[in-house]
């Protein structure tokens, strides 16, 4: 395979500033290694770190900053090295692309913990350098450790979220063993991350509890996902009736919570598994005490655990709930998941729309 087969013009959509409005936007991907592989993207999910990045929330974005860390696509050519992939086959890139591959979490191929820092998907500095450029864009060239089979029988449009909201909440899950059946799982917020909690959960076989601020949610919540149970968060009486009754609580919402209250809920050992950002996590030392119980943070998952879900969702026929738009609508997509107005993830259509 050739050197500088990865190294055509690549076609993105960038946001030159923090207005954060993306445009098209042409630049070079590297060469491919001998470890590397060239994907055609066909879809990318649109994560709410495309907002926050291409916005300059957190203060650190370089632009022209090209986003999207939820890739799928096909193969279009690899690096001599590489084993696991030939042309043509489907793969997935989440939301790292590097790592130092030394660390200890490295070697448990827990790459997203890695002692170094992981290299992030777009907006990070790569080894060599440059500013990684992410999956709003015609092809990227990653290292073989951090790609992912997408089994042929699965939808690619319907793999991409799983590349972060997925993982995002099978990690804290099967951390703290909540693949249990007859369990009980909290979920709180209905998005792109909580709607694929209560699809796992029901999966496992545990019984779901959906907590939200809007009740419009409700029906969706319990006849469109098969939640078990609905609660208006605000509803002091329907959160006081769940008392000691769940094993795990996993908060997906970044708005702020009453804390005390929610751990509250747990059972005696119970876990509150922290994957959004709230503005502050505030709560008495009781809470946690009296019922030994836990606050546990987590951040998208490592290649194993992300594989391992990959296929977990073929096998089990689990597909997150998406609405496909083509490049054209990247800002109103953008827009709207502010708004929180999408069922639940929206995918761009790079494949057929990005000319």
């Amino acid at each position: 395979m050739t050197s500088d087969a990865g190294n055509e013009n690549c076609l993105g959509w960038a946001a030159r500033d923090p207005s954060g409005f993306l445009s098209p936007y042409k630049f070079n991907r590297r060469d491919v290694g001998v470890d590397d592989i060239s994907i055609t993207i066909t879809h990318c999910g649109v994560c709410y770190a495309d907002v926050a990045w291409t916005r300059n929330v957190l203060a650190h974005s370089k632009y022209p900053l090209v986003p999207g860390h939820e890739i799928v696509g096909i193969v279009k050519c690899v690096g001599s090295n590489v084993q696991r992939f030939k042309t043509g086959d489907h793969i997935g890139v989440g939301t790292y692309v590097n790592s130092c591959r030394e660390c200890e979490y490295c070697d448990d191929g827990l790459e997203v913990q890695c002692s170094k820092g992981a290299v992030f998907t777009f907006d990070g500095i790569d080894t060599d350098g440059t500013v990684t450029k992410g999956g709003y864009s015609s092809h990227i060239v990653v290292h073989e450790r951090y790609c992912y089979k997408i089994p042929e029988n699965y939808p690619l449009a319907s793999a991409a979220p799983l590349l972060c909201a997925g993982i995002t909440v099978w990690t804290p899950m099967m951390g703290h063993k909540m693949n249990q059946p007859g369990k009980s799982l909290g979920v709180i917020g209905l998005g792109g991350l909580g709607h694929m909690a209560v699809k796992f959960g029901k999966s496992f076989g545990l019984k779901v509890t959906v907590f939200s601020t809007s009740l419009s949610k409700k029906d969706e919540a319990l006849n469109l996902l098969k939640a078990d149970n609905f609660i208006i968060s605000s509803n002091n009486e329907e959160m006081k009736a769940m008392e000691k009754s769940l094993d795990f609580i996993i908060n997906t919402a970044s708005g702020d919570i009453p804390f005390d209250q929610y751990l509250s809920l747990l059972k005696s050992g119970g876990v509150l598994s922290l994957v959004g950002f709230p503005s502050e996590v505030k709560f008495h030392p009781a809470s946690l005490n009296l019922g030994m119980k836990s606050i546990s943070g987590s951040l998208t998952g490592g290649t194993k655990q992300t594989q391992e879900m990959l296929d977990y969702c073929a096998n089990h026929e689990i597909y997150p709930n998406i609405e496909i738009v083509p490049i054209q609508y990247a800002n109103e997509a953008l827009e709207r998941l502010i708004k929180k107005d999408v069922k639940y993830r929206f995918v761009i259509d790079i494949a057929n729309s990005l000319k």
